[in-house]
């Protein structure tokens, strides 16, 4: 059940059983870990409210107060183009959604006046929902990976989703097919991960790189194409990851060019399917999963 709603830029939240006894203090700064800028700005405004009262940080909460937060950041949209690209949206509320990405779009704008992607398609989505709203993309995929991406509402929301991806509480599975056949049935590749100096986008295996795990599990192998379905989750989340760790096992994606991979599919075959992660706000264990959308479709989970 939700316990939050957005009225006039304002979000309420009903409080959780779970705050009981906690000052609203410690609510943005312990449970929320909210920017420190952001509680000062709030306190100095005096503009966050307890049962339509102001009152003092230190008061405690009970179950069954409503606090009302300020949102005065819908300017920060205006310089989002909104255009209308198609995009379907897996999941909404008033303070986050999850969009699927398709291929060939790249996550955000990549230069001043581009307006193809998926920012761009969720912008409209907003616009023809009649929502002003900040929109602000919390992890990127590749142009060419399809898939579930997360986008915060407001400042406060981005700021706890940024914080619970870099401590890794917002869970993502991958689903690849790559070249070959798999022995082993699950196992990790723990290999670091820097820029290839001889070319200006792609990454490699690197001593000096940044650290990058990728945990797999096989799903299926097809011995006729010569194709291994795998589940991924990622450590870290480094560019190219899934794709340079495979093909470093000499088992590149199908379709990745880029990365020795044969032309057998458009694009490379990664698909973001399931993204997993504890609601900021309502604190409920939420599950989203993105259906295919290429036509025709790369993967056949039968292989």
């Amino acid at each position: 059940m939700e316990n939050f709603k957005k009225t006039n830029q304002h979000l309420i939240i009903d409080v959780l059983q779970s705050w009981n006894g906690l000052t609203l203090e410690k609510l943005f700064r312990e449970r929320w870990k909210a920017p420190k800028k952001l509680v000062h700005e709030w306190r100095m405004s005096k503009e966050v409210t307890m049962n339509e009262n102001n009152v003092t940080w230190s008061t405690i909460l009970n179950a069954g107060d409503t606090i009302s937060i300020p949102l005065l950041d819908h300017a920060e949209n205006e310089t989002v183009q909104a255009a209308d690209l198609g995009i379907t949206i897996l999941y909404e509320d008033d303070v986050l959604l999850i969009a699927n990405k398709p291929a060939g779009m790249e996550t955000h704008p990549s230069q001043p006046g581009d307006a193809h992607s998926l920012l761009n398609g969720v912008a409209h989505h907003l616009q023809k929902t009649s929502q002003t709203c900040m929109i602000k993309h919390i992890h990127r995929l590749d142009k060419d990976t399809t898939g579930a991406v997360l986008f915060a509402k407001n400042r406060l929301i981005g700021s706890m989703l940024d914080r619970m991806l870099e401590e890794r509480e917002i869970k993502r599975t991958y689903l690849a097919l790559v070249e070959g056949n798999i022995k082993k049935d699950e196992g990790e590749i723990k290999e670091k991960i820097g820029r290839d100096r001889h070319h200006a986008t792609r990454r490699r295996v690197s001593p000096t790189g940044q650290t990058a795990v990728t945990h797999y599990r096989v799903l299926n192998r097809d011995s006729k194409k010569n194709l291994t379905l795998v589940s991924c989750t990622l450590e870290s989340g480094r560019t190219h990851q899934i794709r340079v760790h495979f093909s470093h096992l000499k088992h590149p994606l199908a379709g990745d060019t880029l990365y020795g991979g044969k032309k057998i599919f458009p694009r490379q075959a990664l698909h973001a399917r399931k993204i997993e992660f504890i609601h900021p706000i309502s604190e409920e264990k939420m599950i989203v999963e993105a259906p295919f959308i290429d036509r025709p479709e790369i993967f056949d989970l039968n292989i």
